[in-house]
């Protein structure tokens, strides 16, 4: 037998077989020797002096770790909350056109006429300068010298960089805050109505400025306000186009091409049709007033919802707080009044419902629990008073179940059954939805029209249902004023009718259908005949019309900071055929010449007799 290697394991097989004898305390195989485990930091060296193996990377040591984590890794800035910082050498070029504009005037100085030019050498638009005049002080004296200027916009143009940011600061005047109130506009409109081409015709009617006033500022915050708080943030402003129309307010002459906020006949439109309603011209209307709106076209349960406090606030002695806040915490049962503001908001929301502020409006109104969206049950609660109107006029009517099916498949909501805000955001059919549930007239208008004619309007890109609405409505408020054969005798009766008669009945003289179905409830609840709106000729001055309605040959000035809208006293003034026209007013040739009022006013009365009753 051949001798093999002892601990062979085929060595070991054959040894055993053969001797049958196990080897005690042999090695079994496979064997590896027991090993001690070594910590991790075995091979590692933790001394000053080690030094990196030639051609290896550097030791990564714990101290040097730290080391690595404390230093210092630049990070560019990219939050500007007031604009990314422009060259400083385009800083000093504005300051030396400064410079030479205030060295182009008669004295190191510039009063609030001669601003005009200092706001244009600063690279602000032209309509910048009132607040601008304002900011840099000039209310103190009277004027601003260059050496103050100059310090007061280096350091505003160190800080504010864009155009949005140096505008709230010059609007707030430097207050600490960054939002805008709406009383920080008064001083630009009221600029606008003083020194734009458009409006000389208006800027000689002053009992119309705080009216014009607050119509543009209402318009403002109804276009440029996302959050319902009365308060314009910097965000918001930036997102708007406020300031590319103040700034086209320069190059624009025409002051009815800026449909969005200042156009004039726009103005006009919302004030008349405001006056049309409030009969005894307090500046307020209420229920029964608004119910009068387009020929009793609104049911009552969306206005009971209007006057809820949902959308208005209602508050007569403060105007402008109206803008503020357009919401308040009134109870169903409060029985309060809608103020001029607040009708601004109303008529934009209901001649536009696709606007995104009308979307929100009638949603709120509609939401009746609050809970963000509009279930079966609310809608079936204002469509149920749309189906006894129509029954009522003989009007076949769809049923709820076949009308919600047709609004589902319209709208589309997301979630199954509800219709959300974003849902109706969403969809360009907005009008049909909300005239379905609350505007019989409209709601019968789409009916009889293409379905498909609203979506071409849209995407053919013309102008908003508001502007449509508004040219219409001058056009049509034009055409009466202008309608009567004798332009000097404006009543607002037929030839077989009398301004005694209609005293006599105690009824308001407005021309409206006596057969309208809310007007007895109207005419109960005011005991006493009402005063009837005064018609005033197209040629009477302001000054003579202000003497028919409060008995003074003169107005007294008008003081912005104690105006009728911002303070609690108010006068009356007359009826909107005393707002001329624009087209009117801007014709010189018809304006009377100057005459003389005598004290005595009997024959004045005696002469318009048949033109108003006071």
């Amino acid at each position: 037998m051949v001798s093999v290697r002892p601990w062979c394991y085929a060595c070991q097989v054959l040894y055993f077989q053969n001797n049958n004898n196990v080897i005690q305390e042999q090695p079994k195989f496979p064997y590896k020797p027991w090993k001690t485990r070594k910590p991790r930091s075995y091979n590692k060296n933790y001394s000053k002096d080690a030094k990196p193996k030639p051609g290896g990377p550097p030791p990564h040591t714990t101290l040097q770790r730290h080391v690595k984590v404390r230093k210092p890794v630049f990070i560019p800035r990219f939050h500007f909350p007031h604009g990314r910082p422009k060259d400083q050498n385009n800083l000093e070029k504005i300051l030396d056109a400064v410079r030479v504009a205030f060295q182009s005037l008669p004295k190191p100085q510039a009063s609030k006429e001669e601003f005009g030019i200092i706001t244009k050498a600063a690279g602000c638009p032209l309509f910048w300068k009132a607040p601008l005049f304002l900011a840099a002080g000039g209310d103190k004296l009277g004027y601003v010298e260059q050496n103050h200027f100059l310090d007061y916009w280096k350091s505003v143009s160190m800080k504010y960089h864009d155009s949005a940011s140096l505008f709230m600061h010059i609007l707030t005047r430097g207050a600490s805050r960054n939002y805008l109130d709406p009383e920080d506009f008064i001083p630009l409109v009221q600029d606008v109505v003083d020194t734009h081409p458009g409006l000389v015709f208006l800027k000689q009617a002053t009992e119309f400025h705080s009216r014009y006033i607050l119509t543009v500022v209402s318009r403002i915050y109804y276009n440029v306000n996302q959050m319902w708080n009365g308060r314009i943030s910097l965000s918001e402003l930036r997102r708007s186009d406020l300031l590319r129309s103040i700034a086209r307010l320069e190059e624009e002459e025409d002051i009815n091409q800026m449909t969005q906020y200042f156009s004039y006949e726009h103005f006009y439109v919302i004030y008349c049709k405001f006056w049309e309603l409030d009969r005894d011209h307090d500046l307020c209307i209420d229920k029964h007033d608004l119910a009068r709106h387009s020929d009793h076209a609104l049911s009552s349960r969306i206005i009971d919802r209007i006057f809820s406090g949902t959308v208005t606030h209602g508050d007569k002695k403060d105007r402008m707080k109206a803008v503020r806040s357009p919401t308040s915490d009134r109870g169903e049962n409060s029985n309060y009044e809608m103020c001029y503001a607040d009708f601004v908001w109303f008529l934009l929301a209901e001649e536009d419902k696709t606007h995104p502020r009308a979307i929100e409006y009638w949603f709120r109104c509609m939401d009746l629990d609050g809970d963000g969206f509009l279930s079966m049950y609310e809608l079936d609660y204002f469509y149920d008073e749309q189906l006894r109107r129509m029954e009522s006029i003989g009007i076949e009517c769809l049923p709820f179940e076949d009308c919600l099916c047709q609004m589902l498949d319209m709208i589309k909501p997301a979630v199954p059954n509800k219709i959300s805000l974003s849902d109706l955001k969403k969809s360009k059919m907005t009008s049909i939805f909300f005239d379905t549930f609350f505007n019989l007239e409209k709601y019968l208008d789409h009916e009889q029209r293409d379905p498909f004619a609203s979506q071409r309007d849209h995407a053919e890109n013309e102008i908003s249902d508001w502007d449509r609405y508004a040219a219409e409505e001058y056009e049509l408020l034009v055409a009466e004023e202008g309608g009567h054969e004798n332009p000097d005798e404006i009543t607002p009766y037929s030839d077989d009718e009398s301004s005694e008669s209609a005293s006599d009945e105690g009824h308001p003289c407005d021309g409206e259908d006596l057969l309208s179905p809310n007007l007895d409830d109207i005419y109960s609840a005011n005991s006493a005949p009402l005063r009837k709106p005064f018609r005033a000729s197209r040629k009477l001055k302001p000054d003579i019309e202000y003497m028919y309605i409060t008995g003074n040959p003169t107005p007294p000035p008008v003081d912005l900071s104690e105006s009728m809208v911002f303070s609690n006293q108010e006068f009356r003034v007359s009826s909107p055929l005393g707002l001329l026209s624009s087209d009117f007013m801007k014709d010189t040739s018809k304006w009377p010449k100057n005459e003389e009022v005598s004290t005595d006013d009997s024959a004045d009365y005696a002469a318009d007799s048949d033109d108003c009753s006071l």
